[in-house]
């Protein structure tokens, strides 16, 4: 993340804060970021720093005017004025690491061969919330090559306990054994 969009998403959720207002700015910026995703023209033709700068607040206007809180809307103007909407992701991602830090939130991604029954994610979620004493929002990918078992991930934190890292570990002391004993 750019030192940039960390300032931006910064100032963005202080504002936010002042006015008790986190949760529903986050809600806007994470639905836009979705629609973004899907749109990923709109946000290169708010930088495009050859579109006048009245024509991309006018298309930010257009397409947001009423439908999103003002500070939001104010936001992207100041995004699409600077020409720097291309980094809005990551002004998203600035936002959200200090709302998941004052809320007690922790993301967690579990690496599975198939993908986790709803009862094994709310097992799984309790789990890591009761340890960790933080509300959990699970992301489960599937990569088969795990064979089995879960590798989790979390606060820049791995655990893998998957049947593939096992066998890691075991094929490893084996050749480890080999040369001890030649």
């Amino acid at each position: 993340m750019s030192g940039l969009a960390n300032n931006y998403g910064s100032a963005l959720y202080s504002v936010a804060m002042s006015e008790n207002l986190t949760e529903e700015v986050y809600n806007e910026l994470t639905e836009l970021e979705d629609v973004f995703a899907n749109e990923p023209e709109y946000l290169k033709l708010l930088s495009a720093a050859n579109v006048a700068k009245e024509e991309r607040l006018s298309l930010v206007d257009d397409c947001l005017g009423g439908k999103v809180h003002p500070y939001v809307l104010n936001f992207m103007k100041l995004l699409a004025e600077k020409s720097i909407a291309m980094h809005y992701s990551d002004c998203v991602k600035a936002y959200r690491e200090r709302y998941y830090f004052d809320n007690g939130i922790m993301p967690v991604t579990a690496v599975t061969a198939v993908p986790l029954s709803d009862s094994q994610s709310k097992r799984l979620t309790d789990k890591i919330a009761s340890l960790s004493g933080k509300k959990i929002i699970l992301t489960n990918k599937v990569d088969p090559s795990c064979l089995g078992g879960v590798k989790l991930s979390y606060d820049s934190k791995q655990i893998d306990g998957t049947v593939s890292h096992r066998l890691k570990e075991v094929s490893e002391l084996l050749k480890l054994d080999a040369s001890v004993a030649t």
